[in-house]
């Protein structure tokens, strides 16, 4: 059973940079795509980064410039560095991997 835990968001001022994490248990993360999305109050879910299972990335066009998706086969973690963070960043963070998703990670980026 795969298990996903999402971590490392919180309140940043734009500007900021914040570093989410999803440990992922039960599947290696290098064993197929990973992907993060986020989904703000009353819109839907947005496709934010994916990493696949031969390493290549990509981005969705809010974050392309200013993210970068990494994995750690050791811990079995894909991580999401955001750099310049704005207000309209502001979401719950989601790791996906197969069908399974986990609980997610509010990001809040305010003065």
């Amino acid at each position: 059973q795969v298990q996903l835990v999402e971590s490392g968001g919180g309140l940043v001022q734009p500007g900021g940079s914040l570093r989410l994490s999803c440990a992922a248990s039960g599947r290696a993360v290098s064993s197929e795509n990973v992907q993060w999305y986020r989904q703000a109050p009353g819109k839907g879910r947005e496709l934010v980064a994916v990493i696949g299972h031969l390493g290549t990335t990509l981005y969705g066009d809010s974050v392309k410039g200013r993210s970068t998706i990494s994995r750690d086969n050791a811990t079995n973690t894909v991580h999401l560095q955001i750099n310049n963070l704005k207000p309209e960043d502001t979401a719950i963070y989601y790791c996906s991997l197969n069908v399974c998703w986990g609980q997610g990670t509010q990001v809040t980026v305010s003065a």
